[in-house]
């Protein structure tokens, strides 16, 4: 036995003598004030992180008696301290959300997506960064609840649900939160911004990102393949013209480069697969990524508006890659799993060539040699920003285990939209 499995029994050991010893007190939960609540809340939500599953349903059995202003109280202590841990540690709202979504049930999300807006309540609107707001309006964290009694008496009431059923689901949240390992810190933290970080990443016009967001959602609800990819082409068309003038105008308003992190989640199964597709569309815009599997997301770093770009057209080609993946056929094989990850893996392979491809034939960097500069700017920004971000990233390798998996991906990004054609970039004013 490894010393890894070793502390990993341990603490179990741990926990179920400290569980043990909670429940032989034999204390009358009315007895309890918030403290004491707060204290094996935490506690209980502590030993099920360490495996212990059945002390959530035991604890939430007996805290149920306790009085409910105290144990409003202590629910809503627990998660904001679990919350000013998490944000130093560079979790930011939307990702939490994603957590919870993946690990938890449904009125899981909703509470733990209430104590996010009950948290951020207590900061002046203006020293949240804007990625910040627009998380928060993202995963539609704003108080519903009048505050005339505690938010967990009114969330129990409005979902129906038992105070025992309600603390089992706070405290398997709990236990998730707690659980969650530290990441890098990307954002200023709530409370701390200003105008200037928001000015630090200006440049992607909004009314652009608009255009584009409406031309894909139409491409991803239509039916038909080829108005899907002329809307795509549109939509990849308007951002590259963009792209470019913004290059310029830097270019000629000498601009300093910046560069900036963000996160895309991706959906259940081949997660792994889907991030080398990200990450290959990220690689194509002068970005790079880091894949979190286990956590379910990769991280960017890049430009903003090469990352917008990486977004959009990732989101994309992902749409395009599951499609095509349940078209290539009806077999017992192309259902199963090693299919059809080979399947993902190729298609991201394939899609990273031709966008290679594409980057070599355009003659973009040499329309304009102001360019040039920017270019070497922004690449070192992004260089500088990975290693402090991610100075210690390792590679990772993935079996191909179908052949008619690979071969159909292949296949596929043959044929996939990239929307990658270009506007002519000669200058003409």
């Amino acid at each position: 036995m490894g010393s890894s499995d070793r502390a990993r029994r341990a603490a179990k050991q741990q926990a179920r003598a400290r569980h043990a010893q909670r429940m032989a007190n034999g204390a009358d939960a009315r007895s309890l004030d918030a403290n004491g609540i707060a204290g094996r809340l935490w506690a209980t939500a502590n030993d099920y992180s360490y495996g212990q599953k059945h002390t959530a349903a035991a604890e939430a059995e007996y805290l149920a008696d306790a009085d409910d202003r105290q144990l409003g109280i202590a629910v809503a202590g627990v998660f904001h301290r679990a919350l000013n841990f998490l944000w130093p540690s560079g979790w930011l709202p939307y990702d939490l959300v994603q957590v919870i979504s993946r690990e938890c049930d449904g009125f899981a999300v909703g509470f733990v997506t209430d104590v996010i807006a009950v948290d951020m309540s207590q900061h002046a609107e203006a020293t949240l960064h804007e990625r910040w707001r627009d998380q928060l309006r993202q995963i539609e964290a704003r108080p519903w609840w009048p505050h005339d009694r505690q938010h967990f008496e009114q969330w129990l009431a409005r979902h129906i649900l038992s105070k025992q059923e309600g603390l089992e689901v706070a405290i398997v949240a709990l236990a998730t939160l707690m659980a969650l390992p530290k990441l890098p810190l990307i954002l200023p933290l709530p409370g701390s911004s200003s105008v200037a970080d928001v000015l630090l990443g200006a440049g992607v016009d909004q009314k652009v990102l608009a255009k584009v967001r409406g031309l894909l959602a139409k491409a991803e609800s239509t039916e038909f393949p080829e108005e899907a990819e002329a809307l795509s082409a549109k939509a990849q068309e308007l951002m590259s013209r963009h792209a470019f003038e913004r290059a310029l105008l830097d270019a000629d308003e000498h601009v300093a480069q910046t560069a900036s992190s963000r996160r895309v989640w991706l959906d259940t199964p081949y997660v792994g697969a889907k991030a080398q597709l990200v990450a290959a569309v990220a690689a194509a815009n002068r970005s790079r990524g880091v894949v979190y599997e286990k956590l379910g997301f990769i991280a960017l770093i890049g430009a903003d508006l090469d990352l917008e770009i990486t977004e959009l057209l990732s989101t994309s080609l992902l749409l395009q890659a599951t499609r095509a993946m349940v078209a290539a056929g009806a077999g017992v094989d192309t259902r199963s799993r090693t299919y059809r990850q080979s399947f993902l893996l190729a298609y991201a392979v394939r899609i990273g060539q031709r966008l290679r491809a594409a980057a070599e034939e355009s003659d973009d960097h040499a329309a304009d040699d102001r360019l040039l500069p920017v270019l070497a700017d922004r690449e070192k920004a992004v260089s500088e920003l990975f290693e402090e971000l991610h100075p210690a990233t390792v590679k990772k390798s993935y079996t191909v285990g179908s052949a008619a998996g690979w071969q159909a991906g292949t296949a596929a990004a043959d044929q996939a939209d990239l929307g990658v054609t270009r506007p002519n970039l000669t200058p003409t004013r």
